[in-house]
């Protein structure tokens, strides 16, 4: 991961101040790259980062680079070309072994682990290191040629970390951002990767370097004066190897509008219907994550567990009902974690279960949106605690599916990202399973002021900084860095006059 290059960049000046819901002006093309690309037709608009995106890809007639999601033991060197309502997908496959060292390994072996500060499962291992970067690099050997003098390159999350490197080494010079969907770990911890330095040190070839929260960005500068020797100017400029990138939080949102549309469409009303009769119209608290230990599962059940034990005025009363879609379940943790669920929830239901009731449904398959949107709509307690999260969309939807005249309570972990702007919820702990249960018990017999109240609140937080104005105001920031004429800057790698 040793740069190609070194050098200074000249950092302009940045733009006014301007309306956030307005769509991002950008001159050239905007060119995203991700691990996965995302769907592009509309039926898949409801989330994702294809919501986000879709808008201004078709605007400046824009490319979306990344893997097909397809493995192949010997793919094309050259990546398949699409065209989707104005849009390019361009993708590439990978190979079996790629996918295991690369993907598997490096990607959600070691750093997914690592940036959740979860070092006791994270794996290095040297064969996936080198995989991880030979990816890396036959991703931007291949987006290259693609690229257009006026293009605005904005790479995507822990997969493609030395890309723009990669991308520098190549003679790119267009603007180049990065925006971090998970968590940035501590410096100590940071620390326990192997190379850790090289790997950090390609987020300079970046113009623009975006985090989910203030904690991470802090945690990043941080690293990068104890660990790189560089130093901070003013509020988002750092510098280190003789670069300067912007440094910034833009926290995801959602398409609030759209979500609580959902929320009240008859195919979520139906959706609700099922889970009320279903449960005997009982008080719902609902959990909603992907199958993964840095969501907190096992503590949660052990929490309502905890809830049962500790307030029996509630049995039969209240319901949970947790749905966690596999995820990555070839990979044998995950697995293991999945027989762990079952055997809780098959403990706390044989302790407390009625023949008219059951405590806790827990399901391992996934929802459409619109029926979540429906699921969500109906809680009494949104239970959303994870142990390490970069943002957790599921709070901001849980909050956008409610009704105004009788909202459910969020129960939200203060290790979210989403809890730095979560005036109204509910923040827990989720280490602290009396702590949890108590919180349930809170949210379950919280007055119904109280609840409008906070709902009001949260409401007015996260529409603040929906998924457009995400968008807008990364893309406004990186195009900045287009604004002076590129003959009158420094090409990547030489020295500012």
């Amino acid at each position: 991961m040793q740069p190609s290059h070194s050098g200074a960049r000249t950092r302009p000046e940045p733009l006014s101040t301007r309306d956030a819901s307005e769509p991002a002006s950008v001159t050239g093309r905007l060119v995203v790259v991700s691990n996965r690309v995302g769907p592009v037709d509309d039926t898949t608009r409801a989330g994702g980062l294809a919501v986000a995106l879709l808008d201004t890809l078709r605007a400046t007639g824009g490319l979306w680079f990344g893997w097909s999601g397809k493995v192949d033991e010997r793919p094309l060197g050259v990546p398949t070309l699409e065209r989707h309502r104005g849009i390019t997908v361009a993708t590439l496959d990978l190979t079996p072994a790629e996918h295991a060292h690369y993907y598997n390994g490096y990607a959600n072996g070691s750093l997914w682990p690592l940036f959740h500060s979860s070092l006791e499962r994270a794996r290095f291992r040297r064969v996936d290191r080198d995989a991880y970067c030979g990816v890396n690099r036959r991703f931007a050997c291949a987006l290259e040629p693609l690229l257009e003098d006026d293009d605005l390159v904005w790479v995507h999350d822990y997969h493609l970390l030395p890309l723009g490197e990669e991308l520098r080494a190549l003679g790119c010079e267009q603007p180049l951002g990065f925006f971090l969907h998970i968590p940035f770990p501590a410096p100590e911890v940071l620390r326990a990767l192997p190379e850790h330095d090289r790997l950090l040190r390609g987020l300079f070839a970046y113009d623009v370097v975006g985090f989910q929260s203030e904690r991470d960005r802090r945690c990043f500068v941080a690293y990068v004066l104890d660990e790189l020797g560089g130093n901070v100017e003013g509020a988002d400029t750092v510098h280190a190897f003789g670069r300067a990138i912007t440094c910034r939080v833009f926290p995801i949102g959602i398409d609030t509008g759209a979500f609580h549309r959902a929320a009240t469409s008859p195919e979520a009303a139906a959706q609700a219907e099922i889970m009320a009769k279903a449960l005997h119209d009982r008080l719902a608290i609902v959990g909603v994550d992907r199958l993964d230990y840095t969501k907190g599962l096992p503590q949660r059940f052990e929490a309502f567990a905890r809830f049962l034990a500790d307030y029996p005025a509630q049995r039969g009363r209240a319901s949970f009902v947790q749905i966690a879609p596999t995820s990555r379940g070839e990979v044998e943790q995950y697995a293991r974690l999945r027989e762990e669920l079952e055997r809780l929830s098959g403990a706390i239901n044989g302790a407390y279960a009625e023949l008219d009731w059951t405590p806790l449904r827990y399901i391992n398959r996934g929802y459409s949106r619109v029926a979540l949107a429906g699921i969500y709509r109906l809680a009494r307690v949104g239970l959303v605690t994870p142990l390490r999260d970069g943002m957790n969309l599921v709070a901001k939807e849980f909050v956008a599916a409610q009704s105004e005249d009788d909202p459910g309570v969020l129960v939200l972990s203060r290790f979210a990202g989403a809890a730095e702007h979560a005036d109204g919820a509910l923040l827990v702990n989720p280490y602290d399973i009396k702590g949890v249960a108590d919180a349930i018990q809170t949210a379950l017999d919280m007055p119904h002021e109280e609840r409008r109240e906070r709902w009001r609140r949260l409401h007015a937080a996260f529409g603040a900084y929906d998924v457009g104005r995400w968008r807008n105001d990364f893309v406004a920031t990186l195009a900045a860095y287009a604004l002076p004429s590129r003959a009158a800057r420094p090409a990547y790698g030489q020295s500012a006059a």
